[in-house]
């Protein structure tokens, strides 16, 4: 009788046990699945080449809002777009040497590339990666394994960069790059603390990259008077962090 006991009582104790670790797979799984990938709305090319320069996409609709990072053009080739952290960063042309940033509420974009990060693995960037060049052949050496395309960040002092805002004139029609690009201004930093938020593909040449590149970035400068579109750069030995997305297990 005793042994019958005792087995019956194992039994149960075997039953609790699968039916925890069942729920804790479950919830493991579950996750997993709300980790959000990487989104595209619109595409470069149909604003290059086909004048599609209305806003595809609403920023405020974009939900969650939390650890939110994105970016691309403003509606109309009027400015930049920069969401860092769930903010909403907007520049606009002043002058030739001047511009406006502002963290708004509302913007649309004609194209957009954004994702929700919520943990950012973060490493110091090697002294010899200095150049955009370097940095994308350095990611698409790290990454083979990890999921693409992805979002990530460097912080730091850079020793000079040169970054655009978009700025074609109201009305102006586009079919070609060259058009698009009208009273684009381009405007020169040097050793300024700075955060770049970028995106990383393979795959999305002509949709949220240029077509000779895998990376897209924008910069922002720690004061936050100053952000655009990143295209040329010279990182500070010694001194850059990178953010990769801290991947599931």
């Amino acid at each position: 009788m005793i042994n019958k006991q005792v087995m019956q009582l194992l039994g149960l104790a075997g039953i609790l046990g699968f039916i925890s670790c069942s729920t804790s797979d479950q919830h493991a799984e579950t996750a997993v699945a709300t980790a959000t990938p990487v989104q595209v709305t619109g595409a470069m090319r149909n604003v290059m080449w086909k004048g599609e320069l209305q806003g595809t996409i609403a920023l405020d609709t974009i939900q969650p809002k939390e650890h939110l990072y994105g970016l691309g053009p403003m509606e109309y080739l009027a400015g930049e777009l920069l969401v860092a952290d769930g903010k909403v960063y907007q520049s606009t042309v002043l002058t030739d040497s001047t511009m406006k940033v502002e963290e708004v509420q509302q913007a649309k974009a004609p194209f957009f590339v954004y994702g929700n990060v919520p943990q950012w693995h973060e490493q110091a960037l090697p002294d010899s990666i200095q150049s955009i060049k370097q940095l994308e052949n350095y990611l698409d050496q790290v990454t083979q394994n990890s999921q693409r395309p992805f979002a990530f960040r460097l912080k730091g002092e850079i020793q000079s960069a040169t970054i655009h805002i978009v700025n074609l004139p109201e009305g102006t029609k586009v079919s070609s790059p060259d058009e698009a690009h009208q009273g684009q201004v381009n405007y020169q930093l040097d050793n300024e603390q700075v955060e770049i938020v970028g995106f990383f593909s393979t795959e999305h040449k002509a949709v949220f990259t240029h077509h000779d590149t895998y990376l897209h970035m924008h910069l922002i400068t720690a004061d936050k008077t100053k952000m655009g579109h990143l295209d040329e750069v010279k990182l500070r030995s010694g001194v850059i962090k990178l953010y990769l997305p801290e991947q599931s297990e």
